[in-house]
């Protein structure tokens, strides 16, 4: 059995820093499936058209090469991540991405995968499922430090009610909503910095691989 590590959760909970993390500290290749939704939305946009309109968006996913989204800054805007929201709930574009994220996922030896139905859609047979969470209030902070850090206009209380715009959508969607795995190990990094954070994730990767005989 390969050491797959899943890792879901919402906007702006850790998710994808720990799951770089255990990739590195593993030496598993990783990948943050949430790019590849950016990469759709923003491509949908480039070409001046609507995140409404679910042809577009899944036109777009099926001509994605992987290879380009690692050296992209624009998919780490916030224009990018509502984007990524918007158009991820089209069957389409899911279908389209799926075998992606699974070959990715069936690579020799494992591999790392965040995002937000890896534990229940691409991945359900993985060893180690982590579901990362924090409040709503906490993740808008971190968000909203992130973005203005680099220079971005934004208030605080934008920020929030995007975040739980986005949770809405994202748990409320018809293909793939954002929820728990059964067998996901819930980590709250509320009160977690990522060095606390990372060495609970760690732990939880080290008891699934006790259980799995890794």
């Amino acid at each position: 059995m390969s050491l797959i590590i899943a890792v879901d959760g919402p906007a702006a909970s850790g998710k994808g820093t720990i799951a770089a993390r255990l990739a590195a500290h593993y030496r598993l290749p990783f990948l943050d499936t949430g790019l590849l939704y950016r990469a759709v939305g923003m491509g949908v946009l480039a070409s001046s058209g609507s995140l409404d309109d679910a042809e577009a968006a899944e036109a777009v996913a099926r001509t994605l090469d992987p290879a380009s989204l690692s050296d992209d800054p624009q998919l780490t805007t916030g224009q990018a991540g509502e984007a990524a929201s918007r158009i991820a709930g089209y069957p389409g574009v899911r279908a389209a991405l799926l075998e992606l994220q699974r070959d990715f996922a069936a690579q020799p030896g494992g591999a790392v995968l965040d995002g937000r139905d890896i534990g229940t859609v691409i991945a359900p047979h993985a060893p180690a499922k982590l579901y990362v969470t924090a409040t709503p209030e906490v993740r808008a902070t971190r968000r909203w430090k992130q973005l203005t850090a680099r220079g971005d206009a934004i208030a605080y209380k934008a920020m929030l009610a995007d975040i739980l715009r986005r949770d809405e959508r994202d748990a409320g969607r018809g293909a793939a909503p954002m929820v728990q795995a059964p067998d996901a190990v819930l980590l709250d990094t509320t009160e977690m910095d990522i060095e606390a954070a990372f060495d609970a994730a760690r732990r939880i990767v080290e008891a699934a691989r006790v259980r799995s005989g890794l």
